[in-house]
């Protein structure tokens, strides 16, 4: 065990994830239990730029594990990009006699992480918190299962209507970059196709493959859409194709960010208390700017730098799946 951690801080950084807040527990508590000083930053790099921190106790955690969002907040910081708001950051970490600490967040997050702990020697383990799922280092990240269910349910209410009305649907759900949401709420919810940023897909692929669906007399059909996909949104996609299906009416949904809210999954609450428990062993047992994450349900650390540039690529048979069940 590190005998000279006795004070560490967590905060989040970044996009909101629910879970978040069963994480913050898990980190409070784990560090109590190794009778460790727990300090928590409020809206995070900003906060910690701006000496927002307090400590935190066993009780100040009660009754936190079910809650969406965090009760730390959130932010992101412009400052902290610069040096010289690192260097206040670090005078307020300083005044509190902080040793390491514990980051709650994604990809940008552990990057500021891990510049500052190069310039100022102070120990990260980060903690992944986005409903993406895209970071490289572990099967699943901190409010994703949430965000999906949250998604799924929606799309299910569409269903109805689209049923209903013989509609052409096309529903945008949030992944600027990764297509994790949209490929899982796809299978999940038994959508005719998906929409991924990852695979350049054509208007006219698209059209085709509704054609196909048509051809089978498919009363109505619903696309899911990633928000980041190449071609553009839901909105634009719709108006892309709707021309070719007048026995379609064509409507579009965007979930946006309802996938962000609510309460936590049970699957969400038992990863984030797993990983929140495991950064702290990690910290103590000399783990040093790496992000800990869950691989085939085993607790794995990876380096931030392989977090943050390594990509986390879909596995192939969920792809070909999708497009089969979809037809």
């Amino acid at each position: 065990m590190d005998s000279s951690i006795k004070r560490i801080a967590v905060f989040c950084s970044g996009g909101d994830a629910p879970g978040m807040n069963a994480a913050i527990r898990a980190v409070v508590r784990t560090a109590t239990y190794n009778d460790l000083h727990i300090y928590g930053i409020f809206r995070g790099f900003e906060g910690m730029i701006n000496g927002q921190i307090e400590r935190l106790e066993t009780q100040n955690v009660g009754n936190i594990i079910h809650r969406g969002g965090t009760i730390l907040k959130t932010a992101r910081s412009e400052a902290f990009r610069t040096p010289e708001g690192r260097r206040m950051a670090y005078e307020s970490l300083v005044a509190q006699d902080i040793d390491a600490c514990i980051a709650i967040g994604g990809n940008g997050t552990f990057t500021g992480a891990q510049i500052f702990s190069k310039e100022y020697d102070i120990p990260f383990v980060g903690v992944p918190g986005t409903i993406d799922n895209d970071l490289y280092g572990t099967d699943y990240t901190i409010g994703f299962d949430t965000a999906v269910n949250t998604a799924v349910e929606a799309v299910d209410r569409i269903r109805d209507t689209a049923d209903s009305h013989n509609r052409l649907f096309f529903i945008e759900v949030m992944g600027r970059h990764s297509g994790y949401i949209a490929l899982y709420t796809g299978i999940g919810s038994g959508a005719g196709s998906v929409l991924l940023p990852e695979r350049e897909t054509t208007i006219q692929e698209v059209i085709q493959q509704l054609r196909v669906g048509a051809k089978r007399k498919k009363l109505f059909s619903l696309v899911i859409v990633a928000e980041g996909h190449p071609l553009g949104g839901a909105q634009a996609i719709a108006d892309a194709v709707k021309h070719e299906f007048d026995y379609y009416e064509t409507k579009v949904a965007i979930i946006g960010h309802l996938q962000r809210g609510g309460s936590p999954t049970a699957m969400d609450r038992l990863l984030a208390s797993r990983l929140g428990h495991a950064a702290v062993e990690g910290l103590l047992n000399g783990q040093r700017n790496v992000m800990v994450g869950m691989v085939n349900n085993q607790i794995a650390f990876t380096d931030f730098s392989d977090a943050i540039h390594k990509s986390k690529d879909f596995n192939p048979e969920l792809l070909h799946m999708a497009e089969i069940l979809g037809l």
